[in-house]
C-alpha cells in the first residue's frame, strides 16, 4: 500500500493557492492550506477598496481545488524538528513537506506618527478600514498618498477620479521602477486627474499628525486622510521559527526554492529569497513560484532532483483610475524599457489581468499540473555566477 504524503501550505494568496492546487495531481498527497481568512483576497484590486469596491474578495471555492483542506487560522510557529506547524488558536498540523507562502504586507513606516495617523492598504482589513475612514470624511478634505510605487499611483488615481483632492508624495521619484519616458506619461495622466505629485529630496515624509504630513525641508501639508503605501515587508514567521532569512525576513532558499536549513521546507511568492536574489514582489512572480514550489515537493516525493527556477517578467500594469492604464514593458530580467502600452488597449490588458490571475488558479484547480509561464529570465544564471564570484573575494577581504 502506497504511503500517503502530508503537505502543508502556509498562506492562501496567489503563490499558496497555486502550489496547493498543483500538488493535488498526485492522489497519494494530502494537501492542507493554512490561511488566516476564509476568503481569497485578490490583492491587485486592493487599491479599488478606497472607492468601496468589494471585488477583491473571492470565495475559495472559485480558485481552490476541492481536494485541498482549508484551515482558517494563523501559523504561529514552524517546528521544523517535529515537522509541524503550531497554530495561533491552539493545536498543530503535521507535515512531511511544507510550502512557505506567507506573502507580504505593510512595512513599519519608521516615521513619527505614521503608525498612529496613516492608513496602509496592503491587506484586506487595512483597505476596508481606510474605506470606512474615507466614507466618514468630508469629500473636500485633502488626502495625501505616501509612496509612489504602483500601489501608491493606483490609489492616488482612484481617489482623484472619485473626486478627492489628492497629493502624491513620492519620496524621491514617481514610480522608481518606471522608465523615464513612461514616468512622464503617467505623470501627465495623474495631473489630468488633478493629482499633485511631489518629487525630489524634500518630498520625504518626516512626520505624520492627525491632520497634516510634514516633509523634509520643513514643509507641512494639510491632510484629512493620509494613505501609506511606501514599502512592503514579510511576516516574521520564518525568523520566529529559527529559519534562515534575508535582511527583510524572506526565507533563504536555493534555486529549487528549498530552504537552506531544511530539505522539507520550500518557499514561494513574496516571502521567498532564492540564492538571496529574490524576485520582485508581484503577482507575476507569485503564480510561477507557487507552481515551481509544488513541483519541487513532487520531485522530492518521486525521488527525483528538483529543477531550478526560471521565471521572467513582462513589465508592470498600472491602473490610472477606471478609464485609463499604462503597461510598462520590460525585459525578461525585469528591467523596464522605454516602451509602453496606453489607451484602451492598456485598460483591456489591466482588466484581463484581474480575470486572468483568477482563471490561472481555477484552471490549475481543475487540471493540476497544467499551469505554465512563458517568460524566462536568461540573465539570472549570470547574476548567480557574479554573486558567487564576489563571495570568495569578500571572504578574503574580511580575513
Amino acid at each position: 500500500m502506497a504511503q500517503n504524503t502530508e503537505v502543508v501550505v502556509i498562506g492562501g494568496g496567489y503563490a499558496g493557492v497555486m502550489a496547493a492546487n498543483r500538488l493535488t495531481q498526485r492522489e497519494d498527497v494530502t494537501v492542507t492550506l493554512i490561511n488566516p481568512r476564509p476568503v481569497f483576497v485578490h490583492r491587485i484590486r486592493l487599491h479599488q477598496a478606497v472607492g468601496g469596491s468589494q471585488d477583491m474578495i473571492v470565495d475559495y471555492r472559485e480558485v481552490l481545488a476541492k481536494g485541498v483542506r482549508l484551515v482558517v487560522d494563523t501559523a504561529a510557529r514552524i517546528d521544523a524538528a517535529e515537522h509541524s506547524v503550531v497554530l495561533a488558536a491552539g493545536g498543530t498540523v503535521g507535515y512531511d513537506y511544507l510550502i512557505y507562502a506567507v506573502g507580504s504586507g505593510s512595512a513599519d513606516p519608521g516615521v513619527p506618527g505614521a503608525a498612529e495617523f496613516a492608513y496602509p492598504i496592503a491587506s484586506l482589513e487595512e483597505a476596508q478600514r481606510l474605506w470606512s475612514v474615507l466614507d466618514s470624511t468630508p469629500a473636500t478634505a485633502a488626502v495625501t498618498v505616501v509612496g509612489a510605487g504602483a500601489l501608491g499611483i493606483e490609489a492616488a488615481a482612484e481617489l482623484a477620479e472619485a473626486g478627492r483632492t489628492v497629493t502624491l508624495v513620492c519620496g524621491e521619484v514617481l514610480g522608481p521602477y518606471l522608465h523615464p519616458r513612461v514616468r512622464r506619461s503617467i505623470a501627465k495622466r495623474l495631473a489630468k486627474l488633478g493629482v499633485t505629485v511631489l518629487e525630489g529630496p524634500d518630498a520625504r515624509v518626516t512626520a505624520v499628525t492627525r491632520d497634516a504630513v510634514r516633509l523634509g525641508g520643513g514643509r507641512e501639508l494639510p491632510s484629512g486622510v493620509t494613505v501609506w503605501t511606501a514599502e512592503f515587508s514579510v511576516p516574521d514567521l520564518a525568523v520566529r521559527s529559527g529559519l534562515s532569512t534575508d535582511a527583510l525576513g524572506r526565507l533563504l532558499t536555493d534555486e529549487t526554492l528549498t530552504s537552506v536549513d531544511d530539505v522539507r521546507i520550500v518557499a514561494a511568492g513574496d516571502s521567498a529569497a532564492p540564492s538571496d536574489l529574490p524576485l520582485r514582489m508581484s503577482c507575476q512572480a507569485a503564480g510561477p513560484l507557487g507552481a515551481h514550489a509544488a513541483d519541487t515537493v513532487l520531485s522530492r516525493i518521486a525521488g527525483e532532483q528538483p529543477a531550478s527556477i526560471d521565471v521572467g517578467f513582462f513589465g508592470l500594469c498600472v491602473s490610472l483610475g477606471r478609464r485609463a492604464a499604462t503597461v510598462q514593458l520590460a525585459s525578461k530580467d525585469d528591467t523596464a524599457n522605454r516602451f509602453s502600452i496606453r489607451g484602451r488597449l492598456a485598460v483591456k490588458i489591466k482588466e484581463s489581468s484581474y480575470k486572468g490571475l483568477l482563471k490561472h488558479l481555477a484552471d490549475e484547480a481543475r487540471k493540476p499540473g497544467s499551469h505554465t509561464w512563458p517568460f524566462k529570465d536568461d540573465k539570472r544564471r549570470q547574476l548567480l555566477e557574479a554573486k558567487r564570484a564576489e563571495q570568495p573575494a569578500t571572504a578574503e577581504r574580511a580575513a
